[in-house]
């Protein structure tokens, strides 16, 4: 008896885990495209791979089901049809899109200031201590002359009397 009770829970456990399963794989990017040769479908996969998603920001084209990563992936595979080198391809991303578009922005221009900038704070850094701790080294003594030692001593003695 305890077992026809059961049954219904099992299998409800069973259709639920395979609904929450089943959904990933409706969700996944299914794009087929034709190339007319391996050595450009190996470079669509690298450019996909180095493109990031502009709404996603964390993905990169390849990953991404976002419909402006469609349309890249697309205009992707187009450009490299039509003939464009990477650099070209990479460039028009660039140009529509800004330096963001790319995984490992380029070493020119403003991004190279974002490259340069840690260095150069940390530089900036280092002169400062130094400048400032050999500042501290040139603080001028000011010099005793010998009749107030004397008074000095005098003053100290007669202190110490005083506490006895």
């Amino acid at each position: 008896m305890v077992y026809k009770t059961t049954a219904p829970l099992v299998y409800s456990c069973i259709l639920l885990l395979l609904m929450l399963t089943g959904s990933d794989v409706a969700r996944a990017v299914i794009e087929t495209y034709e190339f007319s040769s391996p050595d450009l479908e190996r470079r669509y996969h690298l450019l996909s791979q180095e493109l990031r998603c502009p709404k996603c920001q964390n993905q990169n084209i390849a990953d991404s089901n976002a419909p402006i990563s469609q349309d890249l992936r697309q205009l992707l595979f187009k450009r490299l049809e039509a003939g464009a080198s990477d650099e070209e391809i990479l460039a028009d991303m660039v140009a529509r899109y800004g330096e963001f578009v790319r995984y490992r922005p380029s070493r020119s221009g403003v991004t190279l200031w974002l490259w340069l900038a840690p260095l150069l704070m940390l530089v900036f850094g280092a002169c400062l201590l130094i400048y400032l701790f050999r500042g501290r080294s040139d603080v001028p003594v000011a010099k005793v002359s010998d009749a107030d030692r004397v008074r000095l001593e005098r003053l100290l003695a007669s202190e110490a009397e005083n506490k006895r």
